[in-house]
């Protein structure tokens, strides 16, 4: 083994005391969780793992031996038991019996449901031959940087005989599938010795025949990589140096939220996008360097790379040192222009008369000396994913770049993986996008009953939502409660207090840089206050009019100015009240701030329309479950004035209401999702009153 004490190297996480007792599809599991657990081994959704295991026919009932392997679109790290296939070993090789050869491969994928053990609807990937004829129990799989920057290397078969002698084989570029999988069993059988196989351009296989053995040699042949980097690069210069200085912390954020939603509108039009930054050390490094372009423009070599990032990535002539932000913008267009005809261009090159029609042509991966690394997807965990993919390939070009020439993968192989029509049938059977898909949305007093469940129905229907609001514990609490039954991507916490200029503008720039931009506001926060006119003071006044008008102006005016530099239209939903149209007694400073709101969306969907900019007002009442207004002395002011036990007050309002019903958060969170979805696509400066009836507030 190499050595221990080496801080990159990776650490031998099985435990055998965890293992035992195991099955050995269990453990099978149990190695793939350990593998997929660290980025350095597998990306997220990358590699696979295997285990051949005798089972019971269900039929027969007699022992057969079984492939366990991971299913179609799984990943290794976070993949539960039901999500590996399952298939007959003898059924497997008997395709080798009705294999036509190279030119009709594709068609052996159609056969592998046919060898289904036990009804397992878990469809079998593509890479079901890689293991299936591989002579060994367990086989793994693996994208390691370290092994892939052998493999990308122009001297790749030379590089695996320095570093592993006949320890580990070596296979030129081949495109996964049945005839790959023909010549793993073909190398594995010749040469039995061997251990694995590193695939030029793609990975690394090993092979054992029990599942520790098969983990601890995975990342045992990684180290052996990992270490001989380490030696082999010490006091090289990497990427031919540094030629750009980073940019402080606060600056990158600034720059990146500047761009990010001029990048959104530019390549979003037809499809709304989320956005991603990575201004990690590993990231800086790169898009500091003098090989910055030459590299990018080379692309990636593993095919779960290139499939994540696109044929290359867009590379901002920005410059921290003369902060020409304002010039990378007035170019963005072109740059962008620039880059979809690039890539026309390389569909044309590359076609065949049966290719897919081309598809978005615009970058996923966007390089910005000094800053970072932006990256848009129809979603956030898809944007995410596609830049940890790239950060794995700046890994892979730093190996390879430093200790040999770095080679991409050909273009028209790339092409033929990315148009592959193997993996056009995988795209034409996801689920149709939900309504909200590619949104942003932002919600202030997001923690509160109608904030949550405003969040929680726009989440719903596909968007991503910033919850905003002053409360620090509750924002805390509803963030994590979101993030353990949506995901963490779906959700971001900001405290703000809507009153304060700077925390606004601050909290609009990290709405940018999480996820983009901006398509939806929500000013729903809120405070109530009940007393006669002449026992209002003048601070109970001022803080009414400060949070239910001044607030909403400047999340507002935030909003406006996002969505001109997105050009992708808005909307704006304020929560205001019944109490805006209908006066109550002794709630003056309450009801003459709510009235405000009302006006201001109306004046707001006169300036907005022309910019595809809409605003309308949802009117709630007696909203009492889960408010935070009403669960101090607002509840107690509103049931003394109408001379009412504190809880009678909610039957109260239900009888109080023409359709003799409770209003709740959901109902109110159903209205606001109406305007802020496509379904209203025609409504501005419009009122809906969702308050179970109350004709003194029928607007008028």
């Amino acid at each position: 083994m190499t050595d221990p004490k080496s801080s990159r190297l990776l650490d031998n996480r099985w435990d055998d005391a965890k293992a035992a007792g195991l099955s050995e599809s269990q453990l099978l599991l149990y190695r793939s969780n350990l593998l997929g657990s660290d980025k350095r081994i597998t990306n997220y959704g990358g590699g696979n793992t295997s285990a051949k295991v005798i089972e019971k026919d269900p039929l027969t009932g007699q022992d057969v031996e079984v492939l366990w392997v991971k299913g179609s679109g799984g990943d290794v790290g976070s993949i539960k038991i039901d999500g590996f296939a399952t298939l007959y070993q003898d059924k497997l090789e008997g395709l080798k019996n009705i294999y036509r050869g190279l030119e009709f491969e594709d068609e052996m994928v159609g056969y592998l449901p046919f060898c289904t053990f036990n009804l397992n609807p878990r469809a079998a990937s593509i890479d079901t031959p890689l293991h299936a004829y591989v002579p060994y129990k367990h086989v793994d799989h693996m994208h390691p940087d370290a092994i892939i920057a052998i493999a990308a290397s122009k001297n790749s078969k030379e590089l695996t005989k320095q570093i592993y002698g006949d320890e580990i084989g070596w296979l030129p570029w081949k495109r996964p599938g049945f005839e790959l999988g023909l010549w793993l069993s073909k190398f594995a059988k010749e040469n039995p010795t061997a251990k694995g196989v590193v695939l030029e351009s793609h990975g690394l296989f090993t092979w054992a025949d029990t599942a520790k053995d098969c983990y601890l040699l995975t990342l045992e042949i990684i180290n052996k990589a990992i270490a001989w980097f380490e030696t082999e690069t010490e006091g090289k210069a990497i990427f031919g140096g540094a030629v750009t200085q980073s940019a402080d912390a606060d600056k990158r954020k600034a720059v990146a939220a500047a761009l990010m939603p001029v990048i959104r509108g530019f390549i979003g039009k037809s499809e709304s996008k989320v956005g991603h930054f990575d201004d990690q050390p590993a990231v800086l490094e790169f898009v500091n360097s003098a090989d910055l372009r030459a590299l990018a423009a080379l692309g990636t070599s593993c095919p779960d790379h290139f499939l994540r990032t696109k044929i290359r990535p867009l590379v901002l002539d920005y410059d921290p040192a003369r902060d020409n932000l304002d010039e990378v913008l007035a170019t963005l267009e072109a740059s962008i222009t620039a880059y979809r005809a690039g890539y026309a261009e390389y569909y044309e090159r590359c076609k065949h008369d049966n290719s897919p029609a081309i598809r978005d042509p615009n970058a996923v991966v966007y390089l910005v000396p000094g800053v970072g690394m932006i990256t848009f997807a129809r979603d956030k965990a898809t944007a995410r994913i596609s830049g940890e993919f790239y950060v794995n390939a700046i890994n892979v070009m730093r190996g390879a770049s430093t200790v040999s020439t770095y080679v991409g993968l050909p273009e028209q192989e790339a092409f033929d993986i990315e148009y592959w029509l193997l993996e056009e049938a995988k795209l034409q059977r996801m689920p149709k996008p939900k309504s909200l898909a590619g949104r942003i949305a932002f919600v202030t007093g997001g923690a509160g009953g109608i904030g949550k469940a405003t969040a929680e129905r726009l989440i719903g229907e596909g968007a991503v939502v910033v919850l905003a609001d002053i409360d620090e514990a509750a924002l805390k609490t509803t963030e994590a409660d979101f993030a353990k039954r949506y995901g963490a991507d779906v959700v971001r916490g900001v405290k703000l207090n809507v009153t304060d200029e700077a925390q606004v503008l601050a909290s609009y720039i990290e709405t940018s840089v999480q996820y983009g931009g901006l398509d939806i506001l929500v000013s729903n926060a809120g405070i109530a206050s009940s007393a006669p006119i002449e026992e209002t003071t003048l601070a109970t006044w001022d803080k009414n009019i400060s949070i239910l008008a001044t607030g909403y102006f400047l999340v507002s005016r935030e909003a406006f100015r996002l969505f001109r530099r997105q050009k992708l239209g808005g909307n704006v939903v304020f929560v205001a009240s019944k109490n805006g149209l209908a006066a109550s007694p002794n709630a003056a400073a309450y009801c003459t701030a709510k009235a405000a709101e009302i006006h201001l969306a109306r004046c707001l969907a006169l300036e907005g329309a022309e910019a595809g900019i809409r605003v309308n007002t949802v009117n709630p009442d007696a909203v009492l479950r889960g408010s935070k207004i009403w669960s101090g002395e607002w509840r107690e002011q509103r049931a003394a004035s109408s001379h009412l036990q504190v809880d009678e007050l909610e039957e109260h309002y239900r009888k109080r209401s023409m359709l003799k019903l409770n209003v709740f958060p959901e109902d109110i969170a159903e209205a606001i999702y109406f305007l802020a979805s496509d379904a209203s696509s025609k409504s501005t400066g419009n009122i809906i009153n969702v308050d179970a009836g109350n004709a003194v507030s029928f607007p008028r």
